[in-house]
């Protein structure tokens, strides 16, 4: 059984994408270390948990083929802080890549926003799921 899962999890890997602007920090990435971790042995390898190892697997399922954004589509499109998805996307990415972009509108987000800087933060992040969650 435990080669079955280590093939779902393999294909899983396989089809979820990487981001580059997110070196580090890419779900993607975190993903395909925590299998090799927990397949150390390949199909061979023993489940101390299979239940929740399959429960695991459902969840990134379901995050993977966007099953809520499907289940529950968002009637409007709306941000309160003004910047676009790119923006957003610019904002989060590594440091190393806007460098290498020479782009950065970082400062005039932040200046535009009158929270504080982590609250700031909290409010980019949560403008960017709404329009991820939309597909814009």
């Amino acid at each position: 059984m435990a080669a079955t899962r280590y093939r779902r999890f393999l294909k899983l890997c396989e089809e979820w994408p990487v981001e580059e602007t997110k070196r580090g920090r890419d779900l993607g990435a975190f993903l395909r270390q925590r299998v090799a971790q927990a397949f150390r042995e390949g199909e061979s390898s023993q489940i101390a948990d299979p239940a929740n190892c399959d429960q695991m697997y459902e969840s990134l399922v379901r995050i993977h083929t966007n099953f809520y954004k499907n289940k529950y589509p968002r009637l409007k499109d709306t941000s309160f802080t003004g910047v676009t998805v790119e923006e957003c996307k610019l904002i989060l990415a590594t440091a190393a890549s806007l460098l290498e972009k020479n782009e950065c509108c970082y400062a005039q987000i932040h200046s535009a926003c009158v929270f504080t800087r982590c609250s700031c933060s909290f409010a980019l992040l949560w403008f960017l799921s709404l329009t991820a969650a939309s597909g814009n």
